[in-house]
């Protein structure tokens, strides 16, 4: 790639090939399935070319127009024809793999240095008193995951509560989550939400009457929400909400946020920070009273950027009795050793090999956690035949892959050093039109371009379209992860990539190499959002 070239993207390279219909509206669809890959790329399909060509004949100036696209970003392409299925576009493969590995700048574009905007996530579940539960490990996962995909997109973002419970705290690094452990808001920050208790036009004393039930000491007042909903013609609230009663932690609980968004204000050149409460559909209800009782003290501009992450509930099958998140995660290690056991043999017992253990059990419940919509409800199976080494929509199948990238670049720099092989040539001298497996171009064509766009879509958090709640793709780098191990196995599995030391077969060997090289560092790059190390063994 040369110096300062851009990144040759999807993106860019289908708003040239949309320019080049001169139509407003996307007209062409990415292929993806090995099948179609074998004979184009892109494909504008004949019901899209009917509606917008009379008789759905596109004309000749503009399929030479498709052929002749360029532009930063924007891959070339080396033929376009109509056929019975569309308007269909083949790209140039050799050039396309130059470009983007010949001098690779790394799988994803630097951050931005000074962040435009901050997010607050903010998880209600480790405020529980309970203990922690397989329910509250959810949205604890996904906000843990998305703030380190909003950090890869220059993102500033903080999290809160803080952790004080040890218990909790213990629980948390079990499952490399690395979440704050000291709160930050002060007295005084919660002295100024009292006053403003005090004026409050919606509160009222709670009165102690004679023969009623006497209120708890630590109420200072109740707040009429439901007034408040209605008067301000808010929407989207539960229309259960009446009246809230205000505690101490209450107000402790509203000072934390305010901290959190003053600090996140202060690190962005916007000066703009969004709230992003995750809760399980079981506390929503509660975070709805708290989200009220903020704008009601505090009416800042920021208190329209409140929105609410619902994550869908997780049903636990054939448990024995209610387990913990700590019970729970001692029973996915003992199925993953047992599993990896029957795999392997018997595993050394030494500290390598638990490492290796702790990981597969922190990727098995991450993407056990991860890889379905959060809106959707997940089923935690604890039978011992739910883990699997074996099953490739899991954690561990994902770190076996990446495992094995590590032992053929492991191996072929040993075998260089033998003089087996030579050196790995700088990336511009190798010769890429040796690449025409079709797993090549798959893998190149479905994940090495569009990881950063991914990643971008990951970090999206769009405005609700009505109401309070959102939706966010917070199952994209788990789905992304699973479907690039399976079609990397099954290339690895079919292509021989260390052949024999002979000086006409290295051109092909360098270039798998480097296309290799690259899916390694994608992995790493996706694994590191979970807070997986990649490994070197299994």
């Amino acid at each position: 790639m040369e110096t300062g070239e851009e990144r040759p993207g999807l993106a860019a390279t289908l708003r040239a090939l949309n320019g080049a219909l001169g139509r407003p509206a996307s007209l062409w669809v990415k292929e993806s399935s090995a099948r179609n890959l074998r004979h184009r790329d892109f494909l504008a399909p004949r019901a899209a070319l009917g509606a917008a060509y009379a008789g759905g004949q596109v004309p000749s100036d503009v399929i030479t127009a498709v052929t002749a696209l360029g532009g930063p970003g924007v891959l070339a392409v080396r033929g376009c024809q109509q056929t019975a299925a569309g308007l269909e576009v083949q790209l140039r493969r050799p050039e396309a793999f130059q470009r983007l590995l010949g001098n690779p700048p790394g799988p994803v574009p630097a951050p931005l240095p000074t962040p435009e905007g901050a997010v607050v996530l903010h998880c209600p579940a480790l405020r529980c008193l309970g203990g922690l539960t397989p329910r509250h490990l959810r949205p604890v996962l996904l906000a843990d995951h998305l703030a380190q995909v909003l950090r890869t997109q220059g993102v500033s973002t903080h999290l809160v509560p803080a952790v004080t419970d040890k218990q909790s705290r213990e629980v948390l690094q079990q499952l490399r989550v690395e979440w704050p452990s000291s709160s930050t808001h002060s007295p005084e920050t919660v002295s100024a939400l009292k006053q403003a208790l005090s004026r409050c036009p919606y509160a009222t004393d709670c009165e102690r009457e004679p023969g009623v039930a006497s209120v708890p000491e630590d109420i200072i007042c109740k707040v009429h929400l439901k007034s408040f909903v209605e008067q301000q013609g808010l929407e989207g609230y539960d229309p259960n909400l009446g009246v809230l009663l205000v505690t101490e932690e209450k107000l402790q609980t509203l000072a934390e946020l305010q901290q959190a968004v003053l600090q996140g204000m202060a690190g962005c050149q916007g000066g703009c920070c969004s709230v992003v409460h995750m809760v399980s559909c079981e506390e929503e209800f509660q975070q709805q009273q708290m989200d009220l009782l903020w704008r009601i003290l505090d009416p800042g501009a920021h208190m329209d950027l409140q929105k609410h992450l619902v994550c869908g509930p997780v049903k636990v099958t054939n448990p024995l009795s209610p387990i913990s998140a700590d019970q729970y995660f001692l029973l996915r290690k003992r199925q993953m050793y047992n599993a990896s056991v029957m795999k392997y043999g018997e595993l050394a017992q030494d500290e390598a090999w638990t490492e290796v253990i702790d990981i597969l059990t922190v990727a098995a419940i991450r993407f056990e956690m991860l890889s379905t919509a959060h809106r959707s409800q997940i089923t935690l199976d604890l039978e011992d035949s739910s883990i699997s080494t074996k099953g490739t929509k899991s954690g561990a199948f994902v770190m076996y892959n990446c495992a094995r990238l590590a032992t053929l670049f492991d191996t072929y720099q040993r075998a260089v050093e033998r003089g087996t092989y030579p050196p790995l040539p700088p990336g511009s001298e190798l010769n890429f039109s040796c690449l025409r497996e079709e797993g090549e171009w798959l893998l190149f064509f479905n994940y090495l371009l569009p990881f950063p766009e991914v990643l971008q879509q990951a970090a999206q958090l769009p405005p609700p379209s009505k109401g309070l709640r959102i939706t966010a793709n917070t199952e994209a780098v788990c789905k992304f992860l699973i479907q690039l191990s399976m079609d990397f196995s099954s290339y690895y599995n079919r292509v021989h990539i260390l052949g024999e030391p002979f000086p006409h077969l290295f051109d092909q060997m360098f270039a798998r190499l480097q296309l290799l090289g690259a899916v390694r560092d994608i992995f790493h790059s996706a694994l590191a959002t979970l807070h997986l190390p990649p490994l070197s063994q299994i």
